[in-house]
């Protein structure tokens, strides 16, 4: 989105001694002249929704596959790790399934329920996804640990197959593609939800990695090292568990209003202060709905300024901040005078007494 450009506005002085409060009591009709309003270019919202269902069905398709092929992979190769691997991939397509879900319904437009979209419901698929993972991660540790305990029993595990080892590998290679292409197109669009998703596919990747290390150690090393196994699928646990605490950290806070980062305030800041006849910036209020954000501040101008211009300020302000931060950006803009000597002043009166005593000397 992009504001086109203005002129500098013209500073109205009174012509005996540069008085601009006077000048507007003496000319209260007399308006600054201004070039065209900037005006806000519109986005195509239709085609990130059908980027954001393209890379999730491309995900889902590739999810769908590895299922079915670790599941066999694991029981004919009598592999504990490809199983849980297995599992771990049915998640990936759950989670696919919640993405596609939940960003179809936040990218409906405001409604009379939903003054400020429905944006949020593309955080919850993030946290949703967070605690799927979450699980997957625990019942992944549960299932080794129960493994390892049972070797430590004195009874021996089922080397696995070869079978088992070739499917953690092509799973290698296909989940690393998928969370690349996932995590650049989650980046352009700017979609969470979908960033997430790439993570997923990052920690399938992580899993399969780990999975075919223990698988490939007990295959080479022969039936005493089956241990292998199972200690490959803890130790992708953990990683798992990892990143889930990391999608519910960012989408809890967002879920709960927590303010947007210092950098951004302060960029904020500068765009308001920027603007001509803005004095200060104050009360300056962020948070986060899904993929756009909302800002509520107080902006201080001189208080002999007109309404009309007033309005063109905070217009031009809104414009600076869309085009920053995007269309979808919520904004509310409060104008109050600038304070004179720490209380507010009338101009007007000012400017009126100010003349009446001139007039008497």
């Amino acid at each position: 989105m992009r504001c086109e450009k203005r002129p500098e506005m013209q500073q109205p002085h009174d012509a005996r001694n540069g008085n601009k409060m006077a000048f507007y009591f003496a000319n209260p009709m007399n308006y600054t002249n201004f070039a065209a309003v900037n005006m806000c270019e519109r986005m195509d919202d239709n085609l990130r929704k059908k980027r954001i269902f393209r890379v999730t069905l491309v995900g889902s398709l590739i999810n769908i596959v590895l299922l079915l092929f670790k599941f066999t992979a694991g029981i004919l190769g009598a592999s504990a790790a490809m199983i849980a691997d297995a599992v771990h991939s049915l998640s990936d397509f759950l989670t696919d399934i919640v993405v596609l879900v939940f960003v179809h319904i936040s990218n409906k437009p405001r409604d009379k329920d939903h003054d400020y979209g429905h944006g949020k419901y593309e955080t919850l698929a993030t946290a949703l996804i967070g605690v799927a993972l979450f699980g997957v991660g625990v019942m992944i540790c549960l299932n080794g640990l129960e493994k390892i305990y049972y070797t430590w029993q004195g009874n021996k595990l089922a080397s696995p197959g070869w079978i088992a080892f070739l499917a953690a590998v092509i799973s290698i290679l296909s989940k690393e593609w998928a969370y690349r292409f996932t995590m650049s197109e989650g980046r352009r669009i700017g979609s969470q939800a979908v960033i997430a998703n790439a993570w997923h596919h990052r920690s399938d990747a992580l899993s399969s990695v780990g999975t075919a290390l223990g698988i490939g150690g007990a295959i080479l090393l022969g039936s005493d090292w089956a241990i292998l196994d199972p200690i490959a699928a803890v130790c992708v646990s953990f990683f798992i568990v990892r990143t889930a605490y990391r999608l519910l950290g960012k989408s809890v806070g967002e879920l709960t209003e927590k303010s947007l980062p210092d950098d951004v305030e302060n960029e904020i800041k500068e765009i308001v202060e920027a603007e001509p006849e803005v004095s200060q910036m104050h009360h300056l209020m962020t948070r986060s709905i899904g993929n756009h954000i909302a800002i509520e501040m107080h902006i201080r101008m001189p208080g002999a300024i007109s309404l009309y211009e007033s309005h063109l300020h905070a217009t031009n302000i809104e414009c600076r901040l869309r085009e920053r931060f995007g269309k979808g950006t919520h904004i509310g803009l409060h104008v109050e005078p600038t304070k004179v000597n720490g209380e507010y002043r009338n101009p007007f009166e000012d400017a009126a007494a100010a003349t009446l005593n001139e007039s008497k000397k």
